[in-house]
Formats: structure tokens, C-alpha cells, sequence
């Protein structure tokens, strides 16, 4: 087949895979087929929009569920996106057929140029057939087989007129076809998708917002742990401040609960692991336990053989604060389940910095104490029922103190205070204790996470908070 009927047989294919595409499509798009679209159901929280918020996932991504009021969306959206993406694609057809037009036009020229050429030679050619005698045969006959040669285009030019003609009438078509699909969209609603899209972006960056600003939340859950890594003796202490800046990850690690002075400091999480010590800092005062707490640059532990609590700088390597917690008992007189002198427990949450510990006055029960981070002095205390002796660990989240039941396999989440109610709670939330003798674990506000020493590993646990947010039409 010659060059031009390639090009008219390529055209003819393209209208044809066009047309079978629509009759496919078309019908299923504007419901002349008995396919129906799936339905889904929402939940509708009476309170609020509701958020199960977590640290990250096994990938380091942060999560955030949402559960949504009920909305009144427009059901028919599967199907109007249907018809926005036909009309996408006939307006992609379009530029396609208007690019082949162009070009066959332009071929289309051409022909007609050889036309006319054509028609002259033969017109030229019966003058000459006519004058022949005057010629030599030998010449007369090389002429009339180029003449021949050029017949076949004759018939090509005909279907070039044909397929132009056809084009131009595809054009017409595929312009009709998009204001009718304009018509449908805007008769059952179509532009719903947009506004409804809209919406979903609004909401988009309503959640973030709220993000930036949700803090506080119940516990639901512990996940992990992951391990970070294994050094040390079976007891001590590493952390990161929750205060830092984003570009600030440092780590602080104080291996043992006694007889020790030495903090060790490494730029990142990756430097921790390998090894890499970026600074180590030699206390003015031996530490007692493993339940420090690095917050806004400062470290906060309690000093050996006493109830004396200690705010050392790491900028200035001086010691910015010092006092004595009235009445706490010190040196294994009301430490965890596990002993290690962890009778003072120092901690951080989203509202600032506590102090756990028990005293005689209280009956050996706990009691919770939210410190000023400058002076160190007692803001306000709140006395539990919960022996201090019976609980393996603890960590405040939002304002409430949790308590593990044992420090050994099975432990789990067994109690809870609130400051802000003053009201207890026996809970059931448990977590893996992969390595079965757990000697410090403090949760971290930027991180959403529970740092943890376990029998000499140093591993990382997930939390999963529970939030609602009260929307502007809850009253």
C-alpha cells in the first residue's frame, strides 16, 4: 500500500476504536445500562468530629483518623465524575482529531498540487499523442509509461477529498457530543463534584490546623515496641527534650540508676544507633533511678540519696536549680515494683513538668506534683490511692498519670488520674514487654511516643490518643 493510503487507513482506524469507545462508554455513563454504582455507609458521631490521633505508623508516618459529622453529599458524585472524565476525554480527542486535520490538510494540498500537475502532463500528453508523428516512438512510448505510473494517484485523490470531508464531519460531531454531555452534567448535578471537592480540600487544611493545634488526649492504645537499641546494663535512662525544634533531634542517654554522672549526647536518633557521641557531660552530682527528663534544654533528675531535685543546663553545663521535694520518700523507701531508687519520677507532658513520687503523709501512695520549670517549685499536688510500691512505671499524658501494673511480661496500663478532674480510673491497656524487665518509661509530647529502657534495650512504643472536636453547630 502506498504512503497516502497508510495515512487514510490509520485515520479510518482512529474513528473506528473512537466510535466503539463511545458506544461502550456512553451508555453505562448516563444510566441506559441496569450496572449499579456501590453504595457506602457513613458513621455519624453525635459529638463532633472525631479523631483517633497516633504517633506514626511502621513506616515513621504520622496518622490521623478521622471520623466526620454526617454531611448530606450529593449521591450521585461516582456518576458525575464519570461524566467529567468523558469529557476530558473528548476534549483530548478533540485536539487529537484537530492535529490530524491539520496534517491532512496539509497532504491534502499536496494532492491537489499533484492534481493539477497530473492533469496537465495528460493534457500535454494527448497533444503529443495527437503531434506523435512528428516524434520518435522511442519517446513517445518513455512518456506514456511515466504517464502510467502517476494513474494509480488519481483514485488517491479522490479518497483524500472523501476522508477530508469525513474529518471535517467527525469535528462537527465531537462538538455536538461535548455540549450535549455539558447539557447532561449540568442537568443531574454534575457540578456538585466541584463544590464537593472544594469541601474536601476546606476540610483538608481544617484538619491540619487542628492538628497543629490537638494536644490532648485520652489513651487508647500502645503499639510495639520498635527497637532502637541494645547497649548498656539492664537499667538506665535515654530521651529526647519534647520542647526541641523540628531540626533539633538530639538524644541524651545515662546508662544505670546509681554510681554514675556520665550524660551522654548524640545529634540524632542515626547517631544514637551507630554510636557516634557528639558530647558527653560530667554532672556536678551522682543521679538516683532512671527517671530523668530532658525538657526545653535543661535535664531534670534527682539527685543520689536524696529527694533534692536537680535542673542542670547542657548549654551552660551549670546547675540552674535545685530543691527538695517536701515529704518524698528517697532511697528505695517508696520506689516502683523494680527498686533502682526509682522513688522520685520526673516527667513531661503537653501542659509541662511533674514530678511522681509517694510520701508517708499519703500513706506510701502516689502523689503527683506539677512543677514551675524554672524554680522547681510545687505548683499544685494531687494525692492518689494508688500504692507507689504496686506500680511497675509511669507516664503523664495531657495532665493524666497512667500506671503500669508490674514492670515484668504482662504488664499493662492498669490505672489512670486525671489532674484536670481529679478523678481515677482503672483501665486495660496493654503492651508487649518484649524484653521483660522495663525500667523507665516516659512518654514524649513532640514524638507522640513512650521511651522506654528494657533489659538493656533501648526501645520506642506507639501511642494512640482519642480526641473530639467540638464543631461550631454542637452546642
Amino acid at each position: 500500500m502506498s504512503p497516502p493510503l497508510l495515512k487514510l487507513g490509520a485515520v479510518l482506524s482512529t474513528v473506528a476504536m473512537i466510535s466503539n469507545w463511545m458506544s461502550q462508554t456512553l451508555p453505562s455513563l448516563v444510566g441506559l445500562n441496569t450496572t449499579r454504582l456501590p453504595t457506602s455507609t457513613q458513621i455519624s458521631p453525635k459529638e463532633g468530629w472525631q479523631v483517633y490521633s497516633s504517633a506514626q505508623d511502621p513506616d515513621g508516618r504520622c496518622i490521623c483518623t478521622v471520623v466526620a459529622p454526617e454531611q448530606n453529599l450529593c449521591s450521585r458524585d461516582a456518576k458525575s465524575r464519570q461524566l467529567r472524565q468523558l469529557l476530558e476525554k473528548v476534549q483530548n480527542m478533540s485536539q487529537s482529531i484537530e492535529v490530524l486535520n491539520l496534517r491532512t490538510q496539509r497532504d491534502f494540498q499536496y494532492v491537489l498540487k499533484m492534481e493539477t500537475q497530473m492533469k496537465g502532463l495528460k493534457a500535454k500528453f494527448r497533444q503529443i499523442e495527437d503531434d506523435r508523428k512528428t516524434l520518435m516512438t522511442k519517446h513517445f512510448q518513455e512518456l506514456k509509461e511515466k504517464m502510467d505510473e502517476l494513474l494509480p494517484l488519481i483514485p488517491v485523490l479522490e479518497q483524500y477529498k472523501t476522508d477530508a470531508k469525513l474529518i471535517t464531519q467527525f469535528k462537527e460531531e465531537i462538538r455536538n457530543l461535548s455540549t450535549v454531555l455539558t447539557g447532561i452534567q449540568e442537568e443531574i448535578g454534575a457540578y456538585d463534584y466541584e463544590e464537593l471537592h472544594q469541601r474536601v480540600l476546606s476540610l483538608e487544611t481544617r484538619l491540619r490546623d487542628c492538628m497543629k493545634k490537638l494536644t490532648c488526649g485520652k489513651l487508647m492504645k500502645i503499639t510495639g515496641p520498635i527497637t532502637v537499641k541494645i547497649s548498656g546494663t539492664r537499667f538506665g535512662a535515654w530521651m529526647t527534650d519534647p520542647l526541641a525544634s523540628e531540626k533539633n533531634n538530639r538524644v541524651w542517654y545515662m546508662d544505670s540508676y546509681t554510681n554514675n554522672k556520665i550524660v551522654r549526647e548524640y545529634k540524632s536518633i542515626a547517631d544514637f544507633v551507630s554510636g557516634a557521641e557528639s558530647r558527653t557531660y560530667n554532672l556536678p552530682f551522682k543521679w538516683a533511678g532512671t527517671n530523668h527528663v530532658v525538657y526545653n534544654g535543661s535535664l531534670y533528675f534527682n539527685k543520689y540519696q536524696s529527694n533534692i531535685i536537680i535542673k542542670y543546663s547542657f548549654d551552660t553545663g551549670r546547675v540552674l536549680a535545685q530543691r527538695s521535694l517536701e515529704y518524698a520518700g528517697f532511697h528505695n523507701v517508696y520506689p516502683y515494683t523494680w527498686g533502682g531508687f526509682s522513688d522520685i519520677d520526673l516527667m513531661a507532658d503537653e501542659i509541662g513538668l511533674w514530678a511522681v513520687y509517694a510520701t508517708n503523709q499519703n500513706a506510701g501512695n502516689i502523689v503527683i506534683s506539677q512543677l514551675n520549670q524554672d524554680t522547681l517549685e510545687v505548683l499544685k499536688s494531687w494525692s492518689t490511692g494508688y500504692p507507689k510500691r504496686s506500680a511497675g512505671e509511669s507516664f503523664m499524658i495531657c495532665g493524666t498519670l497512667y500506671v503500669t501494673n508490674s514492670h515484668l511480661t504482662g504488664a499493662k496500663v492498669y490505672y489512670s488520674y486525671s489532674t484536670k478532674t481529679s478523678t481515677y480510673e482503672y483501665t486495660d491497656i496493654p503492651f508487649h514487654n518484649q524484653y521483660f524487665h522495663i525500667s523507665m518509661l516516659d512518654y514524649n509530647a513532640r514524638d507522640r511516643a513512650l521511651y522506654a529502657w528494657n533489659n538493656g534495650h533501648q526501645v520506642l512504643f506507639n501511642v494512640t490518643l482519642f480526641h473530639v472536636i467540638k464543631t461550631e453547630d454542637d452546642t
